[in-house]
């Protein structure tokens, strides 16, 4: 049997700067880790030996895209929660 891998790497601890006592990652914590999976999904793309215009392949891509799509609306989200953030600690 395989190994079990484990998608994406866990959140990374508050670094600190949060305006409030909760364990919740900041913003910019969550900003970065929707950035590195936007730049694995965009390598799975244009990775080689990936066939994406045959049989399944455009399905695949088509959802791919979309949750690109999707994941680009939480990042402008994050960004804008990041603002306030920042606006909030000077």
């Amino acid at each position: 049997m395989a190994e079990r891998i484990m998608a994406g790497r866990p959140t990374p601890a508050s670094r600190g700067n949060s305006t409030t006592n909760t364990d919740e990652p900041s913003a910019a914590d969550l900003l970065e880790n929707k950035l590195a999976q936007l730049k694995s999904l965009l390598w799975c793309c244009y990775g080689d030996g990936i066939d994406w215009f045959d049989g399944a392949g455009p399905k695949h891509l088509d959802n791919v895209i979309w949750l690109i799509a999707d994941l680009v609306d939480e990042v402008g989200e994050l960004h804008q929660r990041c603002l306030k953030e920042r606006a909030r600690q000077t």
